[in-house]
């Protein structure tokens, strides 16, 4: 009898915001009036990172309203705000991540993660980092959450957090960052990368081995594998079982990362 196999997790790729003027005429449509380019952007790529909350959180109707424009099965990731990530004593925030939760959920089935980017100079301090960890809900509202933490100091690079966040089922960011330390280590039931080495000279970012490179590594994630050929910080643990992927394209050259992430979800065949 042939082994019954488990359908991997879903896939979704997409890139930072959906307001940049260098997409007018490259990525949107010319003449595409600027409030129709969310509608348009969540009909070419599977989710997209709002960066935008990292300086100011909207008003839950805001929220609802970029709900409203997204088609069923496309979510938005959230990026929390610097004035609780930047704070010296993170284990201090409680009462702000909670405010900052409360009106992210008016996303409902639309939100994705919540990403929480730790800055260059936030050192490992694990007490602090614990405290902290055990700030972020599983719920708020009844909507479910998933959170994702990019660290960007080599004090990271420790079994020790890699144990931490597997605990509390956090999400470690897998960046291939040229500029931050990187780890690979799967430490939450999903995969969140934020890749940001897209070059303006192609019309996709990458060449066609980079994509197709980062197509098998998310769908090796999807189906509950830890390619080996990543940095990590201790041993891949390939568990078998079926993750969701995200990934965003971010920073560098920017104009080019919606190419990027439509390529891939081809690639993925979420496109």
């Amino acid at each position: 009898m042939a082994t019954k196999r488990t359908k991997p997790g879903t896939i979704r790729t997409g890139m930072g915001g959906w307001t940049f003027a260098p997409w007018r005429g490259v990525f949107y449509p010319e003449g595409l009036a600027q409030k129709r380019e969310l509608e348009y952007a969540s009909r070419h790529v599977s989710a997209i990172e709002i960066n935008g909350t990292y300086y100011r959180a909207p008003a839950p109707e805001v929220y609802r309203q970029w709900a409203g424009t997204v088609p069923d099965g496309f979510v938005f990731s959230v990026k929390a705000p610097r004035h609780i990530v930047q704070t010296k004593a993170l284990a201090s925030t409680g009462e702000r991540v909670g405010r900052f939760l409360e009106g992210a959920v008016a996303l409902g089935d639309r939100l994705g993660p919540v990403l929480w980017q730790f800055m260059p100079t936030r050192k490992f301090d694990p007490d602090d980092i614990a405290g902290f960890l055990d700030l972020l809900p599983e719920t708020v509202g009844g909507v479910a959450l998933r959170h994702a933490v990019e660290v960007r100091h080599e004090s990271f690079l420790d079994p020790r957090w890699v144990e931490l966040a597997r605990a509390r089922g956090v999400a470690t960011v897998y960046t291939d960052s040229p500029d931050h330390p990187n780890l690979a280590d799967l430490t939450g039931p999903f995969a969140y990368a934020r890749l940001m080495r897209s070059v303006a000279s192609r019309k996709t970012g990458y060449t066609a081995k980079g994509l197709g490179d980062i197509a098998a590594t998310a769908a090796a994630w999807a189906g509950g594998g830890d390619p080996a050929g990543l940095p990590h910080v201790g041993k891949p643990q390939a568990t078998g079982k079926p993750r969701d992927v995200f990934v965003f394209f971010i920073s560098a050259a920017k104009e080019r990362n919606p190419a990027a992430a439509m390529a891939l979800g081809k690639l993925a065949g979420t496109a």
